[in-house]
């Protein structure tokens, strides 16, 4: 048995555990193949396998945890805070409450097989208020059916795993730098890809200081509201004057956007990704007076400017031409 196999079957529990909790708490180190290697070591009858799941599962919970109740203590600002930091800024705060808001609880458990949504999800779940016992029971069962998969997949294959692993054990060190060097690369890709992506949505942004002067002055831009419809649930207030429509809305109904007045696009993403997106789809479109604002509703708010509420249901007509008709209904 090579050293590998050596140490999980001596540490095994120790080092499922950590691998859960390190890629649960959003570090990009995967634990799948230490569940997939204590698979292939519960087929060959040298670890319990109800132990290692046990172990795994109680690491990726703790994680959970922690996220859920930053979330709650946090909220927004946690939320945003991932979002930063994330290797996927187009699968940060948006993605992840669309999801949440198309299957709910559901979406906790599905999220577990979305690298770049487990972490973001316990977070949300804690912003939007859901309650411990309900977090912890579709929680543990995403844990549960995620480190079971990889540990039944490792169990069922564990003759090829033990090939691979002893194949990778015959290198010797080397082994062990092409997987750290893959693992370097990758990050470094990741990191490279979220720096051109921002890079190629720079263009000529809005300030809330130059948007609230248009509207004292009169002028009369169209200004939609990109958030999701869960966090519109949670904090109601847009804008005065804006038009809550979800992305999805927006490329759908596209050709109902005026092209000679003004287009003002705002979220609540910290590098206004969502926003800055949509403005480039528009402006592609044809519609060349779109601007994204800079700091989104969370700058607008900061500076204490007017907002007014809006009924989540709300829908969205926009007529070509001068007059914009809103079927939002303030509350």
């Amino acid at each position: 048995m090579n050293e590998i196999f050596s140490f999980l079957v001596r540490h095994g529990p120790a080092v499922l555990f950590a691998a859960a909790f390190v890629e649960q708490i959003g570090i990009p180190i995967p634990a799948a193949p230490w569940l997939l290697t204590a698979g292939a070591l519960a087929g060959a009858g040298k670890i319990n396998w109800l132990v290692a799941l046990g172990a795994a599962v109680i690491g990726s919970l703790l994680a959970d945890l922690i996220w859920f109740y930053l979330g709650r203590r946090g909220g927004q600002r946690m939320l945003s805070l991932l979002c930063r930091i994330s290797l996927e800024p187009d699968s940060c705060v948006r993605r992840t409450q669309d999801m949440f808001t198309r299957y709910g609880m559901r979406g906790i458990v599905a999220a577990k097989f979305i690298p770049g949504l487990s972490t973001l999800m316990p977070t949300l779940a804690g912003h939007a208020g859901v309650s411990l016992p309900r977090f912890f029971f579709f929680d543990g069962l995403g844990v549960l059916l995620y480190g079971g998969s990889f540990i039944l997949v490792g169990f069922l294959f564990s003759n090829q795993l033990e090939q691979i692993i002893d194949a990778l054990d015959g290198l010797g060190h080397s082994a062990l730098s092409v997987v750290v060097g893959l693992a370097v690369l990758y990050i470094s890709y990741k990191y490279f890809q979220r720096h051109r992506l921002l890079r190629g949505l720079r263009m000529a942004r809005i300030t809330v200081e130059e948007l609230r002067q248009k509207q004292e002055a009169g002028e009369n831009p169209v200004i939609l509201d990109l958030r999701s419809h869960t966090e519109l649930e949670q904090n109601p207030a847009v804008i005065r004057g804006a038009l809550h429509m979800t992305i999805d809305e927006v490329q759908l109904r596209r050709q109902e956007i005026p092209r000679d007045r003004e287009i003002i696009l705002y979220c609540s993403c910290p590098n206004e990704v969502s926003s800055a997106r949509m403005a480039l789809l528009l402006h592609r479109s044809g519609i060349l007076r779109v601007r994204p604002l800079l700091g989104g509703i969370d700058a607008w708010r900061e500076r204490n400017y007017p907002t007014e509420q809006r009924v989540v249901e709300s829908t969205l007509a926009l007529h070509v031409g001068s007059e914009t008709q809103v079927d939002d209904r303030a509350i």
